[in-house]
């Protein structure tokens, strides 16, 4: 299991050379709320986003994501589904229960890196509630109901 806060900013390492392809910048999330890819940066100067499905990953370690050949890649086109930074952003979003209750504002997402089922959630109230209470985890039988306007759960 892993955060994206974690696996944000790794290098991505290609098997074959040994030479690192680039960085993880976002994930790729379904409409049904699993993670489907990995939104890797790449390049110097100009830097272009390429998506990697979690399927195509080698390994996940701490300090890099190996990938056995760099030709996975597929260019990232104006996707239709959602992210958690960047397009159709997820961060920041309101989270309701399915029985009404509010949740909080999504702050990150736990995951099982292999299979891209998201099975938490860490949920913000905002700064100073943060420092009082903490951040708070909220566990997920079902994937999500993404909206609009808030992110439905049916919590544990």
């Amino acid at each position: 299991m892993r955060t994206f806060s974690l696996l944000k900013g790794l290098p991505v390492f290609e098997l074959k050379s040994g030479s690192k392809i680039g960085e993880i910048c976002d994930l790729n999330i379904s409409n049904d709320g699993m993670v489907r890819g990995l939104l890797i940066k790449k390049g110097v100067f100009f830097k272009k986003t390429y998506k990697i499905n979690v399927k195509d990953v080698s390994s996940f370690g701490f300090d890099g994501v190996m990938i056995e050949d760099r030709n996975i890649l597929e260019p990232l086109t104006d996707p239709k589904e959602y992210t958690f930074e960047n397009q159709r952003r997820l961060l920041g979003r309101m989270m309701m229960t399915s029985e009404g209750e509010r949740l909080g504002f999504l702050e990150d997402v736990y995951f099982l890196e292999e299979a891209g089922t998201i099975i938490g959630y860490e949920l913000s109230d905002g700064f100073f509630s943060d420092i009082i209470e903490g951040k708070r985890v909220v566990k997920a039988d079902k994937p999500p109901a993404i909206g609009k306007d808030a992110i439905i759960v049916k919590v544990k």
